[in-house]
């Protein structure tokens, strides 16, 4: 889910500004707790369990940058952010960083002044459609009433979409995900288009998943990933590199499981920076020499948290694909730690 912000472009850029000017980092460090801005709820990548514990795919980006930082996975302040609110929310410096399956764009980053960390998960837009609906193509959706989130770049995919295709479509509008399965539910609307993971969560949680159909066509690129203020630089890099930390351990092999074994040393140069039994990387960020052990320590590897909350063994039941390693054919590659 994606775009817009409920004022302009400038006002943004200007909260921006003034909120990095102070220094995320030793914001963060004084007051022990990390604000960090995640979806309304979407089950796999950021939800409340039953108990009103934050999980998800996203959350463990939160809880590794926490533990990096703090020492700590659990000091964090969940604030659920919606497509509208969520460059407010960063940009007048309520969160320190946004981890919610937010599009990394030209405008985003250049116009609204936000500087995007990384990527956490390849995905491209969607659409589901009741399979009794006896559609198997996007392209047969000619006059067909679609939920679709507002503020988001989907509204603008999906414009062009139809539009390329000389078809016509009926917009229903919805602000969160959860409104969007209600209306979709109801029958307010004959197709849900969001990004395709964002769909197989929703599908997830309905009561006959089977009952409804993920169409083939895939019509954008949305690389998804967490996003800081411009102007921090510093706190740019603790976030950039406590995800790359959990994508270089799954590339050498480090996991929840072993990594206290590996953190007294081992014959691969780049595993010991990374766990800071050698080198200087966490002084270079400002930070102790375990921070990358403890940001792996809070959810696993890379590996670890997709499989975990929304790999293919879960009720989400998404493959590897794109958000594989390099080594794997995939896209997930993290620069060297040294």
């Amino acid at each position: 889910m994606k775009k817009s912000v409920v004022f302009g472009a400038l006002t943004v850029a200007g909260l921006a500004a003034g909120a990095a000017a102070a220094g995320t980092l030793d914001d963060v460090k004084a007051r022990g707790k990390l604000n960090c801005g995640v979806t309304t709820g979407l089950v796999g990548f950021a939800a409340p369990d039953a108990n009103g514990e934050w999980m998800g795919f996203d959350v463990g980006v939160c809880r590794a940058v926490a533990a990096a930082v703090l020492g700590d996975p659990k000091a964090v302040e969940f604030v659920p952010t919606t497509g509208k609110t969520r460059f407010t929310a960063l940009a007048s410096g309520e969160i320190d960083m946004l981890a919610r399956n937010t599009t990394w764009t030209f405008s985003r980053d250049v116009d609204l002044k936000f500087t995007f960390v990384g990527v956490n998960y390849y995905d491209g837009q969607g659409f589901m459609v009741p399979k009794e609906l006896g559609v198997s193509s996007a392209k047969e959706l000619d006059g067909a009433t679609v939920c679709i989130q507002t503020g988001t770049t989907t509204e603008l995919n999906l414009a062009d979409f139809f539009r390329s295709n000389n078809i016509s479509y009926e917009p229903v509008p919805i602000e969160t995900n959860a409104e969007a399965q209600q209306q979709y539910l109801a029958g307010a609307c004959d197709v849900y288009t969001t990004d395709a993971s964002g769909l197989a969560a929703t599908r997830a949680t309905f009561e006959d998943p089977s009952a409804h159909v993920l169409l083939p066509e895939i019509i954008s690129k949305e690389p998804l990933g967490p996003l800081v203020r411009h102007g921090d630089d510093g706190w740019g890099d603790v976030v950039r590199w406590s995800l790359n930390a959990l994508v270089t351990a799954e590339e050498l092999g480090v996991t929840s499981a072993n990594i206290g074994e590996m953190a007294a040393g081992t014959n691969n140069p780049e595993i010991n920076r990374l766990l800071g039994s050698e080198g200087s990387l966490g002084e270079m960020l400002g930070l102790d020499a375990g921070w990358a052990k403890n940001a792996i320590m809070a959810g696993g590897n890379y590996g670890e948290l997709f499989e975990g909350n929304i790999g293919e063994s879960t009720p989400i039941g998404l493959a590897r694909g794109l958000n594989a390693q390099w080594t794997d054919g995939g896209l997930i590659y993290s620069p060297p730690f040294r």
